[in-house]
């Protein structure tokens, strides 16, 4: 296995949910009716987290000489660093205590994160070829795509669950009004 096939997130993703997940979002989570849009930011916001960290993981695990396990620990725990911190930013930008907002962002994003990171490592580490593949191959590049497509398909009804319920980013949402 080549540790250069791990990274597993497209950062551009998590940005874009950063920037449109407090601009637009009603108190759907309050009433339990919640759309698709709502939950797709949602999942978009913590797929570019998760894309950030698993890419910065690679590349730093890859530059060190680091096998697959180790390089895949480092992309995932970045991948939960990056995810949260997107969440605290936009929390703290709403006046509240850093002690607060991690709560928030745990709460909001920990599930989320979890399941993304399990599909998209899952696929990566089933696909044929796809761990012995290197960062400058594009298979690799299509795989990943692959990976957090279907991470982001499956990750969104459960993100539209949890608003519904009052849970996940319908936390955050509080804090945007």
């Amino acid at each position: 296995m080549n540790h250069d096939a791990h990274t597993h997130h497209d950062d551009g993703a998590h940005t874009a949910h950063a920037s449109h997940e407090h601009a637009d979002h009603e108190h759907a989570g309050h009433s339990g009716k919640v759309s698709w849009a709502m939950a797709a930011k949602a999942t978009l916001h913590c797929l570019t987290g998760c894309a950030i960290g698993e890419v910065l993981g690679m590349v730093i695990g890859t530059s060190l000489g680091w096998g697959n396990v180790e390089t895949m620990i480092l992309a995932i725990i970045l991948a939960f660093f990056f995810g949260y911190a997107l969440t605290l930013r936009g929390v703290l930008a709403a006046g509240v205590d850093f002690r607060t907002a991690f709560k928030v962002a745990l709460a909001a994003d920990t599930l989320s994160i979890a399941v993304m990171e399990t599909i998209d490592n899952g696929v990566l580490a089933l696909w044929p070829g796809a761990m012995d593949a290197h960062l400058s191959e594009p298979f690799f590049w299509i795989v990943l795509a692959i990976a957090l497509a279907a991470a982001f398909v499956i990750t969104t009804p459960i993100n539209k669950w949890m608003i519904g319920r009052g849970k996940g980013h319908a936390v955050v949402h509080q804090y945007h009004h």
